[in-house]
């Protein structure tokens, strides 16, 4: 479907990296963390911090972010997409969350005050909790009330198999970015897409997205990748 379609994939390594880790244009990537965190307040500036972090011990290994920012409140966003079925995907993404709170207390000299937020956000194409009929999931530390302990960690997980609604459902941003990111690949030209994502927001993804629009290098990077992504399965 990849290779017929006019845009790339919203889900690919390409196209993920191509909208949301964009630093020449943040427009996207602000909007779609303010409604993952569902937050009536815009994000007004994001800078990208590295992907890469080493073990806390000799023997641990270390690894790469898909996408890791700050925001102009000091908010830190982990961002991961995670397409084929991965068991430990929570543990996983309790791992990366207390990592950088790890590097966050160091950094303040073992000091527990002022700390600032983590947001854990994980696209998974699917599914991980087959017992509940939600696509959008948001935790934090609660007690057996269901009071909150701690709003420090937050986890927000996408299950993008489970979203079904249709044009007509969807009102919020969540909920368009999720359509997006589901059937983008599906859609043959402009004239097809749904009236609630003809958005500045959106269309500016699209195009970046749009085969047609494509510079020669971009075009290059994109088959590499997808060749990449081939070998890879291939050895699986």
């Amino acid at each position: 479907m990849e290779e017929q379609s006019r845009f790339i994939s919203l889900l690919s390594d390409y196209g993920f990296k191509a909208v949301f880790a964009d630093e020449s244009d943040t427009t996207f990537l602000k909007k779609a963390l303010q409604a993952l965190i569902q937050s009536d307040t815009p994000i007004k500036k994001v800078e990208f911090l590295s992907g890469d972090f080493i073990g806390l011990t000799e023997e641990a290994r270390g690894g790469l972010y898909d996408l890791v920012c700050q925001d102009e409140k000091d908010r830190i966003f982990i961002v991961e997409m995670q397409l084929g079925h991965y068991k430990h995907f929570i543990q996983r993404a309790k791992f990366y969350a207390f990592h950088k709170f790890h590097t966050m207390v160091k950094k303040g000299k073992y000091r527990f005050d002022n700390l600032t937020p983590i947001y854990c956000i994980g696209f998974l194409a699917e599914s991980i909790f087959h017992k509940s009929k939600e696509y959008y999931h948001f935790g934090r530390l609660k007690n057996q009330k269901g009071e909150e302990m701690d709003s420090q960690i937050s986890h927000v997980i996408v299950e993008i198999a489970k979203f079904e609604k249709e044009g007509d459902e969807i009102i919020t941003n969540l909920d368009k970015l999720i359509y997006l990111m589901k059937n983008l690949e599906t859609i043959e030209g402009i004239d097809e897409l749904p009236k609630f994502l003809t958005e500045d927001w959106i269309e500016q993804a699209m195009e970046k997205l749009d085969k047609s629009k494509m510079s020669i290098d971009q075009r290059a990077d994109y088959e590499m990748m997808m060749a990449k992504n081939g070998s890879i399965i291939q050895m699986l």
